[in-house]
């Protein structure tokens, strides 16, 4: 697990955009799993979370991961179910989207980044509108997701999240990535 801080606008969604395909850098290659990424190639099989993510207002949360699950012909209700109720959300929930709080609609957007169980995760400030112990739940959930041998990829502005479950972390500061050394 990599942890990614710096303050705002200092490039940290930038790069995270770079990473998956989303923008194209100017400069500098970007390596995935030793192999070279090709200038401005999609990053596959990944689970990812950059911003605010965007979902279906009116359709319940277990509706916008059916419809984005069959984007690619995928469909196992079940394991969509089995995902909602990992990141802490009731699959029956009949509540259309737009009606979530914050956290929940968050919460969404990790299962959308999880559902089709990918061998790595970009998450961009995964914790916002996540209160105490639902951020607690999700750092155990990743926790776990690396147990498994994921490989994650995380912003937080928290230190304790970078301390917590980070191998290694990197600071971002103007645009340049320096290695920090863990405290």
């Amino acid at each position: 697990m990599y942890g990614l801080t710096g303050r705002n606008g200092s490039g940290k969604s930038v790069l995270l955009k770079c990473i998956c395909g989303f923008l194209i850098p100017d400069a500098g290659k970007i390596r995935i799993f030793g192999k070279t990424k090709k200038r401005g190639e999609m990053l596959r099989e990944a689970g990812i979370i950059i911003e605010e993510p965007a979902f279906l207002g009116k359709k319940s949360g277990i509706k916008n991961l059916e419809y984005l699950y069959g984007i690619r012909n995928r469909m196992d209700r079940k394991r969509l179910e089995e995902t909602m109720l990992q990141v802490g959300l009731d699959p029956g929930e009949r509540k259309p989207v737009e009606k979530y709080s914050l956290g929940m609609r968050q919460r969404l957007a990790i299962a959308q980044a999880l559902m089709e169980d990918p061998q790595i995760l970009i998450l961009d400030e995964y914790l916002n509108g996540l209160d105490r112990q639902g951020a607690k739940e999700i750092r155990a959930l990743l926790l776990s997701w690396k147990e498994r041998g994921k490989t994650i990829l995380l912003t937080s502005h928290s230190r304790e999240d970078m301390e917590i479950l980070c191998d290694q972390v990197f600071e971002m500061d103007g645009g340049k990535l320096f290695c920090r050394k863990r405290e």
